[in-house]
């Protein structure tokens, strides 16, 4: 049982105090986000803020570049996200649930590109292109930037990609040595899949209305 904890949380003894507090409030919050987004409720982005003001703030520290510009990036979506979501389209209705067209699919296609460009650029500035952690992190940073625009956009799509890059990250985080958001992305990918589920019954009750 020592083994098993030791291997889960023995990094943790070198971390300051209030890192490891900031570690599990910005998890705290995280979580909130996800789940009011499954429930498409507009408190996914004051939440998500806090969340990722935390984040940028570890991430920078912890010397993990692509991570801190998702948050950094989340952040910044987060706001026009809750612009967007609060927005009528006509005199009693918000904007609603519904699907990528194709101009969007394309643009998505773009800020992945561009994001896996401008990543790189990044971590061979700062000389950080090391080690196979980097490539994946470019990698997962590209997919969340595409999930962030979509879900502020209020695609249902925007699911696919955090399914996608919350499955790659859970064990990233582990092997970094951050136990806490490892288990924070391992139950990320289950609400992911929940948020699909319930987004989609829900704009299939708005198409059938």
């Amino acid at each position: 049982m020592n083994d098993i904890i030791q291997t889960l949380f023995g990094q943790y003894s070198a971390y300051e105090t209030i890192d490891i507090v900031l570690e599990i409030t910005a998890v705290i919050f995280g979580f909130l986000s996800v789940w009011y987004s499954k429930k498409n409720k507009i408190w996914v982005f004051p939440t998500g803020m806090i969340s990722t003001l935390i984040f940028v703030y570890l991430l920078l520290k912890w010397e993990l570049l692509g991570d801190m510009m998702i948050n950094a990036y989340y952040f910044i979506m987060s706001v026009y996200g809750w612009y967007i979501w609060t927005r009528k389209v006509d005199a009693s209705h918000h904007t609603p649930i519904s699907k990528t067209t194709t101009k969007e699919k394309i643009t998505s296609i773009y800020i992945f590109i561009a994001t896996l460009l401008f990543v790189f650029i990044v971590y061979k500035y700062f000389d950080k292109w090391t080690s196979w952690v980097a490539y994946v992190d470019t990698l997962t940073t590209a997919i969340f930037f595409v999930g962030m625009w979509l879900m502020a956009k209020r695609k249902i799509e925007n699911w696919i990609y955090w399914i996608i890059g919350d499955i790659i990250s859970a064990p990233l985080y582990f092997y970094k040595g951050f136990t806490f958001t490892s288990f924070q992305y391992l139950i990320f990918t289950i609400i992911a899949i929940a948020g699909y589920l319930s987004w989609k019954k829900i704009l299939s009750n708005n198409q059938a209305t």
